[in-house]
């Protein structure tokens, strides 16, 4: 399983170790992915998805994860994403 947030994108980094003595050696810095089970509201449904906790923060500031998958360009999202965003459109076409 990869280590990318689901939602925004956000994967590993590349950095480096630094020592007092200012010797270099490469690490990665991950982002801190959580499980979480998020409700579609339009749809109904609620839909698990593996995000990063500032993508986790994001969806909440938007105002839920309709607003923020309708927000969001499909390059960010995973597929699973890109097809709830797909759905949710459908659901909202009819709907109006």
């Amino acid at each position: 399983m990869s280590r990318i947030c689901e939602l925004t994108g956000k994967g590993r980094q590349v950095g480096h170790n630094v020592s007092h003595a200012n010797n270099k050696t490469k690490r990665l810095f991950l982002p801190n992915l959580q499980n979480v089970t998020l409700m579609s509201e339009k749809l109904d449904r609620s839909f698990k998805f593996r995000v990063s906790t500032h993508g986790l923060r994001s969806v909440e500031h938007n105002g839920g994860l309709d607003n923020w998958l309708l927000k969001t360009s499909d390059d960010n999202l995973s597929p699973r994403a890109v097809k709830v965003k797909r759905d949710l459109k459908k659901a909202v076409a009819t709907a109006a």
